[in-house]
């Protein structure tokens, strides 16, 4: 039973440790069954199950080992039956890679149990011959056996997983507060030659955005599916306040415009950005505290933001302050309870967990998923074709190489490096060559060694370190890799010596061939940035609907648009983001899609800021001319947003420069003027919203390339 380390280990590093351990369980057992042969084929088994082995819900992470393993030993024993008939063994390599990938239908969550089977042909090809049916004895037995171990880890290691991924969403998410200060100071930290202000910085906070919204999910995976007790409570108690404080580092961005760029504009810019990056360092100590199982010490955060003499007493930038530090007072208070939750507080949940179940991804994997992609414009299935015709190819050219003792080797490097869009292919092609030289680098190192229990170690510890890097730094991973595959053929034969030059040969001819069949039936961004742009307006309008409609009985409701809308802005964010590589021709058009996710982003902050003010609980926000506001903004948006064409009067310039008037009492004093501000703001950036949407839909719409 795997021992729980004290070391601050992050999630994938322990999750690396736990499959090294049950790989390692595996070969110490079947090396006494039945020796190498026995060790072979069942440490192959182990490994292509392993890869199902993640940090997750133990019932999660069973369905996916046991994927894992049935598709790889299906696909281990074809290809040792076929292993005498080398020419159909091509066409079946071929089928088999097919098949994998439609395996992604069911999305990121199947790419273990996608790519298993490709690793066992690998594996099969690697193994010396022997008795099929002894060989596929042994693999069933290894599979089980690491399937049983990950079953047991999993229930160890649960609370585990579970703290370990709310430390890394709020390191993310310390991470984005300290993008959004960089954001804000920008403008000022600029120098002279350094392009385009701000840019950086910007593509940080859109990278970060993204890396929260998946850390995120996966800590309500984990948290949320709990059973009820005092740890997860808390912790649970503590996600929720982590995503509404992104809620509200979100609206921090609306009103910045007002204050120009004077010396006053600046002084409060600073300080706001010094009490953002002073919130983003307690959240880092909070996080550090609660993986070391200790109470937090926080250091006090100041939110003044008051200029002094630096802008005069009557100047009406005044009035938004108190809007300011009431935001940054809402993200320190969160960060206050957080802290005491860290250490040992508890706190009432606002929702039951019968809630949070609607919050946990689905975790079924029905028929109809993959019959969606059975269709010629599929990503999933053009992915699938071009990664079956890849592997085909590959092989049939291993075997035409003067050399063909290894002819997997070249199979394998396409297969990690063939990914399903231009841009992670371009990523793994170098990485994989940056990893396959230094793990040639290390082989070499370890050829002086003539003690076959340092290698046999060597090899548990790299198989491990594969697992743990894949989705971290890829290079780790290759270098790992290379070093495992090199001491597996060694420990197979160890008179073939270590054959590094036909390694780092196939390695760079097998990222040659994966970056050119990534053009093979290409699926580029821009085919299926319609159907996101529609998905991305469709979830905005129902969150404004369910903001600017909401009463306590929607509280679910409401936090369920909101996750969907911030889903829906990350994928249009990552579609820009790949199809930035893409040829010339097939390129998105980035700068519509560029405003598009500015107003996406405007108005997610509009409603956040409504919603913050409603929760004040004032009574003159209660009376039924407020009421009728939020109705009537409701319906113009989803207007808007809905499909209906634009008509000129909409979002007028008159309405819009009214909106500019700051209202004559401070928000502490008389909110009311202040909702309304923010109504027409809101109903104004849904107008540019969708004025971006269809400008960027009508560039899609000129000189769109053939999908054949």
């Amino acid at each position: 039973m795997t021992v729980v380390p004290r070391l601050p280990l992050p999630s994938y590093a322990l999750n690396g440790l736990s499959v090294a351990l049950g790989i390692g369980l595996v070969h110490g057992v079947f090396a006494l069954l039945g020796g190498a042969p026995a060790v072979a084929a069942a440490g192959a088994a182990a490994i292509c199950t392993s890869l199902g082995d993640l940090p997750d819900t133990t019932g999660r992470n069973t369905r996916r080992v046991l994927g894992a393993a049935v598709a790889s030993l299906l696909a281990g024993l074809v290809v040792t039956l076929l292993e005498p008939h080398r020419g159909w063994l091509g066409v079946v390599v071929g089928i088999i890679a097919a098949l994998g990938m439609l395996v992604l239908a069911w999305g990121p969550r199947a790419g273990p149990v996608s790519f298993a089977p490709i690793l066992a042909m690998v594996f099969a090809m690697a193994t010396p011959p022997g008795p099929v049916l002894g060989r596929f004895g042994w693999s069933v037995a290894g599979a089980a056996l690491y399937a049983v171990w990950a079953y047991v880890t999993s229930i160890v290691l649960q609370r585990r997983w579970r703290r370990l991924a709310l430390v890394a969403a709020l390191r993310a998410l310390a991470d984005l507060l300290r993008a959004r200060a960089a954001l804000l100071l920008a403008p000022y930290e600029a120098v002279e030659g350094a392009g385009s202000a701000g840019s950086e910085t910007l593509a940080t906070w859109v990278a970060g955005e993204a890396t929260l919204a998946e850390r995120l999910q996966a800590a309500r995976d984990l948290l949320f599916a709990a059973a009820d007790d005092p740890v997860a409570r808390r912790e649970t108690a503590m996600l929720l306040h982590a995503i509404d404080l992104r809620d509200v580092l979100l609206a921090s961005r609306l009103d910045l415009d007002l204050f120009g760029r004077d010396a006053a504009a600046e002084l409060v810019l600073r300080r706001l950005a010094a009490t953002l990056v002073m919130i983003a360092d307690a959240l880092t100590t909070t996080a550090d505290a609660l993986r070391d199982r200790r109470a937090p010490a926080l250091a006090p955060i100041d939110t003044a933001l008051d200029p002094g003499d630096a802008m005069a007493p009557d100047d009406p930038r005044r009035r938004v302050l108190p809007t300011l530090v009431r935001r940054l007072d809402l993200m320190r208070t969160a960060i206050e309870a957080m802290g005491r939750l860290a250490g040992g507080a508890d706190e009432p949940l606002a929702l039951t967990r019968d809630q949070l179940q609607r919050f946990v991804a689905p975790k079924a994997w029905p028929l109809a998923a993959l019959r969606r992609h059975l269709v010629r414009s599929s990503p999933v299935l053009r992915h699938a074709l071009r990664m079956g015709l890849a592997l085909g190819v590959a092989y049939a050219l291993a075997l035409a190489w003067p050399w063909h003792a290894h002819p997997h080797w070249l199979v394998l490097s396409v297969a990690v490096v063939l990914r399903g869009n231009l841009e992670q292919t371009l990523a793994r092609r170098n990485s994989r060559v940056y990893g396959t030289m230094l793990g040639c680098v290390l082989v070499l190192a370890l050829a002086r060694t003539e003690s076959p229990p340092l290698l046999e170690a060597v090899f548990l510890l790299s198989a491990g370190t594969a697992h743990a890097f894949v989705n971290v730094r890829y290079w780790v991973t290759a270098t790992a890799a290379t070093v495992m595959a090199l001491l597996q053929a060694h420990l197979a034969d160890p008179q073939a010596g270590f054959a590094i030059g036909e390694r780092l040969v196939d390695t760079f001819v097998g990222a040659l061939l994966g970056w050119t069949f990534s053009y093979v039936l290409p699926s580029w961004e821009r085919f299926a940035l319609p159907q996101t742009i529609a998905r991305a307006l469709e979830a905005l309008r129902a969150y404004a609907g369910a903001v600017l409609a909401s009463d306590a009985d929607r509280t679910v409701e409401e936090r369920l648009a909101r996750r969907a809308a911030y889903d829906a802005l990350a994928a249009l964010a990552g579609s820009a983001q790949r199809g930035a590589v893409e040829p010339r021709r097939a390129r998105v058009p980035l700068a519509a899609i560029a405003s598009l996710l500015d107003h996406g982003q405007r108005l997610m902050a509009h409603l956040s800021s409504i919603r913050l003010t409603r929760t004040r609980g004032d009574a003159d926000l209660a009376s039924d001319g407020v009421r009728r506001a939020l109705r009537a903004t409701a319906d113009a948006i989803a207007a808007t947003l809905g499909g209906a064409p634009l008509s000129d009067e909409q979002a007028s310039a008159d309405e819009r420069a009214l909106a500019q008037v700051l209202p004559s009492d401070p928000p502490t004093e008389d909110p009311v003027p202040w909702l309304e501000r923010r109504l027409v703001l809101a109903r104004d950036d849904a107008t540019r919203l969708r004025r971006a949407a269809d400008a960027a839909l009508a560039r899609l719409a000129q000189d769109a390339p053939s999908t054949s």
